[in-house]
């Protein structure tokens, strides 16, 4: 049997795409924006960049010094707080990022798994035109994935109103007068998130000091069709308790694959990446 005859949503080549369920119905909203030849000058960025804030036309973006840019705002907490603010420590980029509600810190997990190189919480504050006025939106996150920028926001689909719909139609204009790619992640796509939890407990650096991933990889390498089931493969280890841990942080490492798309037990099928 083939990964790809049996895997929904491989692990080991799946994108963020595949993972979220993306909201893509600020779409309508579009008309409603102060468009035209020369929107790009007159909506603005402002960026956190050394000791202050520097203001660039859209157009202008493109020379950002993206790297070296800090958050718009702090991630504080305060009683009666309704939202969950705090920082969540990523594997990929080696440092802790700045997150607003368990929906983002769940983004942050997957964008880890999916070794995004570069993370900025609130990246910059957007200030636009539309149809009566004016207003202004920051995104919650901009990354590096694969080599380019995936500009993103986060918001349970339930809870997205109009307001909030334009200022996600600006931000998916300006991301593509920049080359970028934009999400609205809306939700998750079924098990996806349970399965991410579940590997992401074994995504730090451990010492492997009974060999543990070359026995896992050899096992699979000479097996027919190269795939096993979880339990399979964790018995054919020297110690096979010691030998599943380290299945889950192969998994993780994207060295091993599985279906996202279903949940993690003993008989899921497992690949070599």
């Amino acid at each position: 049997m083939s990964k790809a005859a049996s895997a929904k949503i491989p692990s080991d080549s799946s994108c963020l795409d595949q993972l979220v369920t993306a909201y893509d119905e600020d779409a309508r909203l579009r008309d409603r924006l102060r468009l035209g030849d020369d929107w790009t000058r007159r909506w603005s960025s402002t960026w956190q960049v050394g000791a202050g804030e520097v203001c660039w036309p859209v157009r202008d973006m493109a020379h950002v010094p993206v790297l070296l840019s800090r958050p718009m705002r702090g991630f504080t907490w305060r009683a009666k707080q309704r939202h969950r603010p705090g920082l969540e420590m990523m594997v990929s980029t080696g440092r802790k990022h700045g997150f607003e509600s368990v929906e983002e810190v769940r983004l942050l997990v997957a964008l880890d798994f999916l070794m995004a190189s570069e993370v900025l919480s609130q990246p910059f504050r957007l200030d636009f035109e539309y149809v009566g006025g004016q207003a202004w939106h920051i995104p919650d996150f901009l990354g590096v994935i694969g080599g380019g920028m995936w500009l993103m926001d986060v918001r349970p689909r339930e809870l997205i109103k109009d307001d909030d719909a334009l200022k996600f139609a600006a931000a998916r204009e300006v991301a593509a007068a920049c080359g970028w790619r934009y999400s609205v992640v809306a939700g998750w796509r079924p098990h996806v998130w349970s399965v991410l939890d579940h590997l992401s407990s074994r995504r730090r650096p451990a010492r492997d000091l009974l060999g543990m991933r070359d026995q896992l990889l050899t096992a699979i390498s000479g097996q027919q069709g190269r795939v096993m089931t979880f339990s399979e493969l964790a018995d054919s280890t020297s110690v096979p308790s010691v030998g599943r841990a380290n299945i889950v942080r192969l998994l993780w490492q994207r060295e091993l694959g599985v279906d996202l798309g279903s949940p993690l037990r003993d008989s899921s099928l497992i690949w070599a990446a």
